[in-house]
């Protein structure tokens, strides 16, 4: 009892104690609702982190592929559950299926429609890093069909690529790859209509130089000196009116513009739905170049009916001459009537 007693007026005494503040008079009639005191945030003080905008990615017509590419639906959560299902990894086996199919080296840069201005044209560069940029670019159709020279040019391009990056000794040089198969309005603005190609290109694609694999000695160290050298100044650059800058430069552009759009439709049409209709349509033109020659028409020939004319009765010389004779003997036996009556 004595715990307790002593317990309650130490209460009592913390109770008096308290600021007024913790105590409120109670509500009246007519007074307005107290608003709830705001309470100091747990974090004050702490700056909040704010979500970043992320850019809207582009759709274009290469992302738009990558969704009917085989390889994208095999290596898709519900293609790999199902081959594990039956005992195969087909991860590990389109690994090995994509290295063994490798042609050239990935560090290099691909250089496609889309990537071409942020790549090239609107390069970040100091003026005196724009004049002494140079680009050299292998077009190459390797992935499409096994050229031996495009394949040989690649090897080649691909070992001087790797050399100058043990060496170091090319700094303003970049190197870079067209694919010719799927890339459109480049080189149809560049007016090349075959591969393989070797171009030196200059004041971010307004000088254009280009190569044939059979005008250069294709080994890497002498394409290393050709370009430390910097022999390919002594190669005049394209500069007809269809080059870039000058007077009918518009006409490839509007070319590149219609080819491309045509082709960004093309391109999402699966290949063995595109081979069956240019089967059929292919066919269809055959015969009917081949069609034969209709039939002559044969008109309807009616019946003529000869009607011959009256004929008067042929009169024989004898009788004619008869006839003549005897006429003049009547006249005068006439004529001797007439005078015996008077």
């Amino acid at each position: 009892m004595k715990f307790s007693a002593l317990s309650l007026g130490i209460c009592a005494l913390a109770a008096a104690s308290v600021h007024a503040q913790y105590f409120s008079a109670g509500w009246t009639p007519g007074q307005a609702a107290p608003s709830p005191e705001p309470t100091p945030a747990a974090n004050a003080g702490v700056p909040k982190d704010t979500p970043r905008k992320v850019a809207p990615q582009r759709i274009t017509p290469s992302s738009i592929i990558k969704f009917f590419d085989i390889t994208t639906l095999l290596s898709s959560p519900l293609s790999v559950s199902l081959f594990s299902q039956v005992g195969i990894n087909i991860t590990q086996r389109l690994e090995s299926a994509i290295e063994n199919t490798k042609v050239w080296d990935n560090r290099v840069p691909l250089i496609t429609d889309d990537n071409f201005e942020d790549l090239i044209v609107n390069e970040p560069l100091t003026p005196q890093e724009e004049q002494d940029r140079t680009w050299i670019i292998v077009i190459s159709v390797t992935t499409g069909r096994q050229d031996g020279v495009s394949l040989f040019v690649d090897k080649v391009f691909d070992e001087a690529f790797n050399e100058t990056l043990v060496a170091g000794d090319l700094p303003n040089v970049r190197w870079g790859r067209i694919d010719y198969l799927n890339v459109t309005g480049i080189t149809t603005k560049w007016s090349i209509w075959h591969a393989p190609y070797l171009v030196v290109l200059k004041d971010r694609g307004r000088t254009l130089r280009f190569y044939k694999p059979q005008n250069l000695r294709l080994k890497a160290d002498v394409m290393r000196s050709f370009l430390q050298d910097e022999q390919w100044k002594f190669t005049p650059p394209w500069s007809s009116s269809y080059a870039p800058g000058g007077q009918r430069e518009w006409v490839l552009e509007y070319l590149a513009f219609c080819m491309t759009k045509f082709y960004n439709v093309i391109v999402l049409i699966p290949r063995w739905m595109l081979f069956v209709i240019s089967g059929s349509v292919a066919s269809v033109v055959i015969n009917f170049l081949h069609k034969p020659a209709p039939p002559p028409q044969v008109q309807a020939v009616l019946p003529t009916i000869k009607v011959d004319a009256p004929t008067t009765p042929a009169v024989s010389d004898d009788a004619a001459g008869s006839t003549a004779t005897s006429s003049p003997s009547k006249a005068t036996r006439r004529k001797k009537a007439s005078k015996a009556k008077n």
